[in-house]
């Protein structure tokens, strides 16, 4: 076929005439469209041609032809790139796509050529069949309505059907070129929708070479290759129509209006999610997630409530707490003289000094935390096994049931087969493939894993850092108080220097995490690169453990360190113990009386905020800015003058690892509120303030700021599955031992069973310290500034040891192992309960529900018989036609086989 180009005469003509519909309002309705004219007949283009009223739409000039695809480059005059466009379509046009061009001079920016490329019958057909793509060959006759209890509760929640269900329910079956007449095909035009005529003309574009005719060049393959060679600056398809307004009747379907109205606006988060048509445009890679984020933020809700209640508890039962009352009260904790928390510049310390504190860790560290820490590992049980069975109705619902290796994901990828020169027989196909020996792959994965260890190897060098910067700075925050005799030491108001300490390492530490992010998301892809994965599931697959590792570390390590490391490693007054040995001056440090819990909870608070905060602000402010003079520009320009092509031109493009971050994102989120919600019950409630948003966020950013992505298929959310199920079981582990040996329930409930006369918290302070005598603290220990009364012999240190005086002065006393008994037996009592609940739920709830595996049977057993009713008629047609003795015309054969499958369909 020929090239279509643009002519400035042609052009002429559709100004007139746009300018005459541009006085008709266009409402909604889409109605006050001009009607067509005749083309004039002019050089150089197909008779058929129409004019188009409006640049604004999704075909050819011809106003028949949809455009599948579309192709931008600048002409700069530099001959390799013109010679590979040219050669590239070429190839193009041999395969059977059509193109037609825009010229720069009808650009807005007069430089930037569209090639806009149109996939005919016969290329979709054979495609189709090529890729295994189910088509509609019946309409489903298993009725899917359910009566739901109480329906009228959720009408609020629900949208309208035509946009819940925006098509029927058809029994499908993979397209077969050779068996048209068994398919439901009423238009060849629309039999294939847009989200599936775009697959199959990224993947011609994916793999067609741009190489000139008896030349082979394996390298000079695949539009990915132009764009990153800058033969072509964008290659995507076209959105239907503006977000703001729905497209003309004659332009098809408005499904990017009616998603921005009824899903991206914020106003509509109360509603339910358009899953189906969300899978319709965007395809079901898309589309599972946004089922997931939905399902996930849905499941948010019980445990916020629970979390929400536990917290209410502890505020409740604020007046309650007898050990912060002693803490607080002049004459215990005010009579009770501390050691030093640091050498030098620490002095003394009266014990309700850290009054505050201890009241604060009162309102996470209570009775209510234990059974929290219980609830939740039994929720993400539950999660994990609600979600595999909405998982399979929706790939029941959307035909995914035998989506397996024979579609998108588990193809060879185009860099594989450029890359790997070397080709053997497939034992399965008995077909030449690309291969990577044996020596590269062992070679390219020690590479990968020296690399991950160094990165990480950083990423614990940062930590060390910032532990470092809390001993050396809690010691100039302790050197501020200057007045010794102040019942409490604080510096300003409220902030006492462990608190002090503790959120400016923190947010030190976020800025950390938020460098180091930067540079991992640039090494992970850069070593997946590298390993040259075979398929695009294998890649994607490879990239997220890199990733979800990386971020695992960086995210997690230092909550770690507060929950397990911090106070724990300490010594007692004479015998310290330093960091890095006696190489530095700097001293482990120690948790506050009132616990090292609430300063997990200040770190758990700033860095899952703050990620989320961030998070906020690139998905959603950076955008908006960035494209508001773009999307300004395209509102107020008519629609004559401003193209659908360029429209989407100026939008973002979304990357084949969009998806990708939005599971990070949220799985690392997952892992703050499972691993550490023991410290902080209130954790799910800001994570569903959050996915609320970031629901509305991520619609918005679909449908009004990226051009619309390349359809593609998924059955499932991929790895990111045995992630979740591995921070589920870990949960389980770190709840257990945070509240063993972080938080102070233990020791608590040892005191008042076991050692407490009266069954009360009376005098458990001053059971929880030991005693040291002064006159026996090293010099290096000393404060510079001795403010204690002559009178004063003896400090109080947090630990269970013997006092001075005693036989084994200074060593563990008989309390010390109570307690440790205590805590490994919780432990193991935890661990147990909550994987035995675990597995018992897990084992009760199937993964298929029941009446889903019964459709799935009857609608095989249905497809079955009606594919071998087919093949009985269509051999009976010919064996009828071999018989027929009086000669027919070949039209009038053709019209009766038509009929009678008709009649046997």
């Amino acid at each position: 076929m020929r090239r279509i180009t643009g002519n400035a005469k042609e052009e002429t003509l559709i100004e007139l005439q746009s300018a005459a519909d541009s006085q008709i309002t266009d409402d909604s309705s889409g109605n006050g469209v001009g009607v067509l004219l005749e083309r004039a007949q002019l050089p150089g283009h197909i008779e058929t041609d129409k004019l188009q009223p409006t640049r604004d739409t999704v075909f050819f000039r011809d106003g028949v032809r949809r455009i599948d695809f579309v192709l931008s480059y600048v002409d700069d005059k530099d001959e390799k790139k013109q010679e590979r466009r040219r050669a590239f379509e070429a190839n193009l046009e041999k395969i059977g796509l059509q193109l037609e061009t825009e010229d720069k001079s009808d650009s807005k920016d007069q430089k930037t050529y569209f090639l806009k490329i149109h996939a005919p019958w016969d290329v979709l057909a054979t495609y189709a069949d090529v890729l295994k793509i189910k088509v509609p060959f019946r309409e489903s006759d298993i009725p899917h309505g359910q009566d739901v209890p109480l329906e009228w509760l959720s009408r609020p929640f629900r949208l309208p059907d035509d946009i819940i269900r925006p098509q029927c329910d058809y029994f499908t079956y993979p397209f077969d070129k050779n068996k048209t007449d068994f398919f439901l095909i009423e238009d060849k035009d629309t039999f294939f929708p847009p989200s599936t005529r775009n697959r199959i003309v990224f993947y011609i574009l994916a793999r067609c070479p741009y190489y000139a005719e008896g030349r082979k060049d394996r390298e000079k393959t695949g539009i990915k290759r132009l764009l990153s060679n800058g033969t072509f600056n964008a290659a995507f398809p076209l959105h239907d129509c503006r977000y703001w307004k729905k497209a003309r009747k004659d332009d098809g379907e408005s499904e990017r209006y009616n998603l921005y109205k009824h899903w991206a606006r914020f106003l509509c988060f109360y509603k339910e999610q358009p899953l189906n048509l969300i899978r319709k445009y965007y395809g079901e890679k898309i589309g599972i997630y946004f089922a997931w984020l939905g399902f996930y933020t849905e499941m948010l809700f019980f445990a916020a409530i629970m979390g929400l209640i536990c917290f209410t508890y502890g505020v409740l039962s604020y007046d309650d707490n007898i050990s912060s009352k002693e803490i607080c009260d002049p004459e215990i904790g005010g009579s009770i003289v501390m050691c030093p928390l640091c050498d030098k510049k620490c002095p003394f310390w009266k014990l309700n000094s850290t009054c505050l504190s201890s009241w604060q860790s009162h309102l996470f560290d209570n009775e209510g935390t234990v059974f929290f820490a219980i609830f939740m590992g039994i929720w993400v049980t539950l999660f994990l096994e609600f979600w595999k069975r909405r998982q399979a109705r929706l790939e029941y619902q959307w035909d995914l049931v035998d989506f397996e290796e024979e579609q998108q994901q588990l193809q060879i990828r185009p860099e594989f087969e450029i890359k790997c020169t070397k080709r053997r027989i497939n034992k399965i196909t008995q077909e030449s493939e690309p291969y990577l020996p044996f020596s590269s792959k062992c070679a390219r994965f020690s590479l990968s894993a020296t690399t991950v260890l160094l990165w990480i190897s950083l990423i614990v060098a940062c930590i060390i850092g910032v532990i470092a910067y809390r001993l050396a700075v809690y010691a100039a925050f302790a050197s501020i108080i200057k007045d010794p005799l102040r019942k409490i030491q604080l510096v300003g108001r409220f902030i006492t220097p462990q608190l002090a300490t503790s959120v400016t390492a923190s947010c030190i530490n976020f800025a950390i995490i938020m460098i180091l992010n930067f540079f991992y998301e640039k090494v992970a892809v850069w070593i997946t690169d590298m390993e040259i994965p075979k398929t695009h599931l294998e890649y994607e697959n490879k990239l997220t453990m890199k990733m979800f590792l990386f971020q695992f570390v960086n995210y997690y390590s230092s909550c770690f360190y507060v929950a397990f490391f911090k106070g724990k490693f300490v010594g007692y007054p004479g015998a310290y113990s330093y960091m890095l040995g006696n190489l530095t001056k700097l001293r482990n440090e120690e948790c506050d009386p009132g616990g090292c819990l609430i300063e997990l909870t200040t770190q758990l608070v700033i860095v899952m905020a703050g990620k989320q905060l961030w998070g906020n602000i690139q998905e959603a402010l950076l955008p908006l800015m960035r494209n508001w003079w773009s999307s300004r520009k395209g509102r107020h320009n008519p629609e004559n003058h401003y193209s659908r092509w360029e429209q989407d031109y100026v939008l973002q493009n979304f990357s084949q690892l969009g998806l990708f971050y939005e599971y990070l994102e949220m799985v690392i989120q997952f892992g703050f509120i499972t691993l550490f919600v023991a410290s902080f019950p209130l954790a799910p409630l800001l994570a569903l303030f959050n996915n609320i948003l970031e629901i509305r966020v991520d619609a918005w950013k679909f449908t009004t700021q990226f051009r619309r992505p390349v359809a593609s298929k998924a059955r499932n959310i991929g790895a990111w599955q045995e992630i979740l199920n591995a921070v589920a079981i870990l949960s389980v582990v770190t709840n257990a031992f945070i509240m063993a040996f972080t938080s102070d329930m233990i020791p608590r409930m040892v005191y008042l069973y076991v050692l407490s006369k009266d069954r009360s918290m009376s005098g458990y302070v001053n059971s929880s310290l030991s005693i040291y005598n002064i006159s026996q603290i090293h010099p290096q220990n000393m404060p510079e500034e001795r403010w204690y009364d002559n009178s004063t012999t003896t400090c109080r240190y947090r630990d269970y040891r013997n006092p001075p005086g005693h036989q084994r002065e200074y060593d563990h006393n008989m309390q010390f192992w109570h307690i440790l008994a205590a805590k490994m037996a919780f432990i193991i009592i935890m661990e147990h309960v909550v994987f035995v609940v675990k597995f018992f739920v897990a084992w009760m709830i199937p993964d298929v529900p029941s009446d889903v595996k019964a459709r799935i049977k009857r609608e095989r057993y249905l497809i079955q018989e009606y594919l071998h009713n087919y093949e009985v008629e269509r051999l009976k047609m010919q064996l009828s036609a071999s018989f027929i003795t009086e000669p027919c015309s070949e039209m009038t054969l053709t019209s009766d086989k038509q009929e009678m499958l008709s009649e046997c369909l």
